[in-house]
């Protein structure tokens, strides 16, 4: 398996999933904002898209992150892995090789990486690894989806943003909110930053709020 999936490689599960939905390029491109050239290009590899752009297009498409990471059909998921890169040593355990979960390099040279051998129904669970300067959108634009996430920053320090303020963490740092609160990633130092992610992508936020806590 690759260290890292190229702008072709994204772009091309992203047209495999666009077509099995029955969706046209215009058509996605209108539910989007953007033009069917622009779409075009993130689907050729010729543009890399920034964090915001991808989660608005798989949400667009129905479909998780971790389609981006996954050769088969997104409709049709399995739990088998590349061979040798996933393995089953106990019956319904799977463990992946330390080098087995591909990363996808995103606008400013921001990567995400999934940590579970196998895509989990309802889960997305990654580490994402910003570049000193870096954020998730170039044009400062926010980021809404479905679910709830839940952050812990392993290394240097990202400031959230959101439109009633910003919260600022460093390495030991966690954050969880409702992911239909507009929110941006950046990261203002000059150091590189990580952080795990766990994004619930059917979570109901509604017993989130008012001092109540999802298990």
């Amino acid at each position: 398996m690759s260290d890292a999936a190229p702008s072709a490689q994204i772009g091309a599960r992203l047209r495999s999933v666009r077509q099995a939905s029955g969706r046209s390029l215009a058509s996605v491109a209108q539910a989007m904002g953007i033009s069917s050239s622009a779409l075009s290009q993130i689907e050729t590899g010729a543009m890399q898209p920034s964090v915001n752009r991808l989660v608005e297009l798989v949400g667009v498409l129905g479909v998780p992150v971790s389609t981006i990471f996954d050769g088969h059909e997104p409709f049709a998921p399995h739990f088998e892995g590349e061979a040798g890169a996933v393995n089953e040593p106990v019956e319904g355990v799977l463990v992946a090789r330390p080098d087995a979960t591909d990363a996808a390099h995103l606008g400013q040279g921001v990567t995400y990486r999934r940590l579970s051998p196998a895509a989990l129904p309802g889960v997305d669970w990654f580490e994402s690894t910003y570049p000193a300067g870096s954020s998730s959108s170039v044009d400062g634009a926010m980021l809404v989806h479905a679910g709830y996430e839940s952050g812990h920053v392993l290394r240097g320090e990202l400031t959230f943003e959101f439109t009633e303020g910003s919260v600022t963490l460093q390495a030991g740092g966690s954050l969880s909110f409702a992911a239909t609160r507009p929110h941006r990633v950046v990261n203002t130092s000059g150091d590189v930053a990580v952080a795990v992610w766990l994004t619930l992508t059917s979570f109901d936020v509604s017993g989130a709020h008012d001092g109540e806590h999802p298990a």
